[in-house]
């Protein structure tokens, strides 16, 4: 594997992260993946992108915040969409509150406990979390398993990614580069988000999958996404159970229906019980994982460490995990939960090299307010599609209706 020398400080959990790509890497003997490490996955949408390390405040457009609470815990709460800030009223029970003022966010959240806020919060919908909190999932979760399917050696798996953002289609990514065909679903009515606001983050783990565009309210295109489905090796999802229910989309059932299918749940917290309804983001989910203590322990300051880092950490893993599954031929269905994920990683690179862990924390937390490490941007090898482009060859008899 070709290791990419970043120019700046080392993302911390980077050498975590390689090692799980050698072994996909090796898994898959895909010389595309060989190609890759764990620097560029976890660093490259903060180089290109221009980002700076902000310390309590997370790089790129500083969506999410960490903030003191009344009993001095720290309480970090994501702001990415209009929505969010206005359930703020409710999560502080302050009907005055000047939701678009920072500095009055940050008063209101002095004046509770950093459990109250997390509990409310997370009733409420919002993507929130505890510097100090342990995750309540495991890491990867078996859901279900189905029938098997053998397969010849020569079969190329067909991935339908539902999910959006980074740890989803990252994983479809890296599927694709282990040779999968992919194809990426989006509603017409709500792309992908990072479609046109992060295009160049969007084309590059977006190449080379087709793309359908679903409208869900209609029964023919609906009808004709579960026949794509029941046809595929992998689905890669990151719903919560309500918006999957909404969708008229039963994982479980399908796993149990179709051999050798390979469902990758994505989640925040877990895939199961209370928690699998809980939001959450990169930024809050490393937070909820212990990123942000071990830097302050490592440092005295507390602090986001990496860009929205549960994101790229989880997507190889369900990559890894999913492929590992797939290779077996057996129908299963798996919940990976970014919180955990972000801590299990923590916890077996401490064990691992323990003083490197801890160098990459002292430079992380000195580097605060410099630009993110450069890597080199990896080229593109095929285009993003066009939403909807591939509707005609995937949904034929949906297109025509």
């Amino acid at each position: 594997m070709r290791i990419n020398v970043a120019q700046g400080p080392a993302i911390p959990l980077s050498p975590w992260a390689n090692r799980q790509l050698q072994a996909f890497a090796a898994l898959t003997g895909s010389p595309r993946l060989s190609k890759i490490d764990g620097a560029t996955l976890l660093g490259e949408r903060a180089s290109h992108g221009g980002y700076t390390i902000g310390g309590q405040v997370s790089a790129g457009n500083g969506g999410s915040r960490l903030l003191k609470t009344r009993d001095g815990g720290w309480f970090a709460l994501t702001l990415m969409r209009a929505e969010d800030r206005e359930l703020l009223p409710a999560l502080f029970m302050d009907v005055g509150l000047d939701i678009h003022d920072d500095t009055a966010i940050a008063s209101a959240v002095a004046l509770h406990t950093c459990a109250d806020l997390v509990a409310r919060g997370r009733d409420l919908g919002l993507p929130v979390a505890s510097a100090d909190e342990i995750p309540v999932s495991a890491p990867v979760q078996k859901l279900a398993d189905g029938m098997t399917r053998p397969r010849k050696e020569s079969h190329r798996p067909l991935v339908i990614d539902l999910s959006s953002i980074w740890a989803g289609p990252l994983t479809g990514h890296l599927l694709w580069l282990a040779g999968a065909e992919v194809v990426k679903v989006e509603s017409p009515a709500r792309p992908d988000l990072i479609r046109y606001d992060d295009p160049a983050t969007f084309d590059l783990i977006n190449q080379g999958k087709a793309n359908i565009a679903v409208d869900l309210n209609s029964k023919p295109q609906k009808s004709g996404l579960i026949d794509l489905i029941c046809r595929a090796d992998f689905v890669i999802e990151s719903s919560r159970p309500r918006a999957l229910q909404h969708l008229g989309i039963d994982a479980d059932a399908l796993v149990a229906e179709v051999p050798g299918l390979v469902w990758l749940t994505i989640t925040g917290h877990g895939a199961s019980g209370e928690a699998a309804n809980w939001v959450g983001i990169g930024n809050d989910c490393a937070v909820a994982g212990g990123l942000s203590r071990a830097l302050a322990h490592a440092t005295g300051e507390i602090g986001y460490v990496g860009d929205a880092i549960a994101d790229p950490l989880t997507g190889i893993v369900a990559a890894l995990e999913g492929w590992r599954a797939y290779k077996t031929g057996q129908a299963r269905r798996i919940g990976f939960a970014m919180s955990a994920i972000t801590a299990q990683a923590l916890h077996e690179e401490r064990a691992h090299d323990p003083a490197a862990l801890e160098a990459d924390l002292h430079r992380w937390g000195a580097a605060r307010g410099q630009s993110f490490p450069q890597v080199a941007r990896r080229p593109t090898s095929a285009p993003a599609r066009a939403l909807g482009a591939d509707n005609a060859r995937y949904l034929p008899e949906a297109a025509l209706c």
